[in-house]
């Protein structure tokens, strides 16, 4: 490994609440600064699904979005996008942006494809094209989406996992990140702003290997540390565990990134463990069926109970709409499979997520995290 990787966009640690390992911190990019911890939006295919950009923006105030390397290589492709200036651009977003390097969606083909020391050969879930991403291509694919941190390219095993599996997985993902970086650091950027390149940390759940991926991993120069390979199946106690490992082992003055995770639960805990950034699909998907996160428990608004509620969806909420609608209102429109159901939902569980992250940074700042965090797991698990 050669020990750096360029990056020269800062991550400064504000403060560490009393009694855990939860921070508040900013990320500073050439796209703005990011205010820790966070939750980060999943625009997989350019769009964070039923949610325009500039609500995203404007109403939301979200720092920063994803996408998507494995789908935005196959759609819209990479000439287009190199052609509209970056992803950016094409969807007209000017505040910082992560790509992940696929590496998840191509664990989740199975069958469709084949994992080799030289890469990844796959099948396209859309047409069945042949196709290969290796720690280089899916450097330069991530330069021409052009996002401010990009993910090193790793494995990212099944649960279970044999040891020996995870072990030898974990240093091909290891030896995979020294081409990355040799990669990254023989490209300039296509748009001129500067990019992270994340490092990943991988292991499946056993200790040792966590342990082991967390240090080597360490030595690369970053703003970013990246925890991959939980939220895949196993119990959560063991996420907890290997989390709080990690976050141990990592360089304290820089950020860390719980990729996939998870659900408000997840979140704070993880917070409480030490991690400063979280991504999931789950508040989209989830609001996509009807399922909404409140400060009061958790509601499945296509319930009957819903019918005759003329009450709001939640009172004093993260978002207008929450103040805006009846819950017998978008019950109706998902009776009816009306489009605007699923808006009202999604934009409500993003705005949840990202108060929930700006309330744990106020507590934190505050030393009142842990106290609250206990409170807030508790109502948030309940169903209504």
């Amino acid at each position: 490994m050669n020990g750096s990787i360029f990056a020269r966009m800062s991550f400064d640690l504000l403060h560490t609440a009393e009694g855990t390992k939860a921070r508040a911190g900013v990320l500073e990019t050439d796209h703005g600064a990011i205010h820790t911890p966070i939750f980060m939006p999943v625009g997989t295919l350019g769009t964070v699904k039923r949610i325009q950009q500039y609500e995203l923006s404007d109403e939301i105030n979200a720092d920063i979005i994803l996408g998507n390397t494995y789908h935005l290589y196959l759609r819209p492709g990479m000439e287009l996008l190199e052609q509209a200036g970056g992803l950016h651009k094409f969807i007209n977003w000017e505040r910082p942006m992560l790509t992940d390097s696929g590496g998840y969606q191509v664990y989740s083909l199975g069958d469709r494809r084949k994992i080799t020391e030289e890469g990844v050969i796959f099948s396209s879930h859309i047409d069945g094209s042949k196709h290969t991403f290796t720690p280089e291509n899916v450097m330069d694919i991530q330069r021409t989406i052009g996002a401010d941190v990009i993910m090193a390219f790793d494995e990212c095993t099944p649960y279970p996992c044999e040891k020996t599996y995870a072990e030898n997985s974990m240093h091909m993902t290891h030896r995979w990140l020294d081409r990355c970086m040799n990669q990254y650091a023989s490209r300039n950027s296509l748009y001129g702003h500067r990019q992270i390149l994340a490092p990943i940390v991988q292991g499946s759940v056993y200790p040792e290997l966590r342990r082991q991926s967390a240090e080597y991993i360490s030595n690369a120069t970053s703003e970013v540390y990246a925890i991959g390979g939980l939220s895949v199946g196993e119990p959560h106690q063991d996420m907890y565990a290997m989390t709080d490992l990690c976050t141990d082992i990592l360089p304290k003055a820089k950020a860390r990134y719980l990729m996939g995770v998870g659900t408000p639960m997840n979140v704070l805990e993880c917070i409480d463990r030490g991690i400063d950034m979280f991504d999931c699909v789950l508040p989209t998907r989830n609001a996509r069926h009807g399922l909404l996160y409140t400060e009061n428990g958790i509601i499945n608004i296509k319930n009957s109970k819903w019918k005759n509620d003329f009450s709001p969806l939640e009172v004093g909420g993260a978002h207008r709409v929450d103040d805006h609608y009846s819950k017998a209102y978008v019950r109706h429109l998902f009776s009816v499979n009306e489009a605007l159901g699923q808006q009202i939902t999604s934009l409500h569980n993003i705005a949840f997520f990202l108060k929930i992250v700006r309330d744990a940074r106020q507590h934190i700042l505050a030393d009142t995290f842990l106290t609250w965090k206990n409170d807030a797991v508790e109502r948030y698990a309940k169903r209504l």
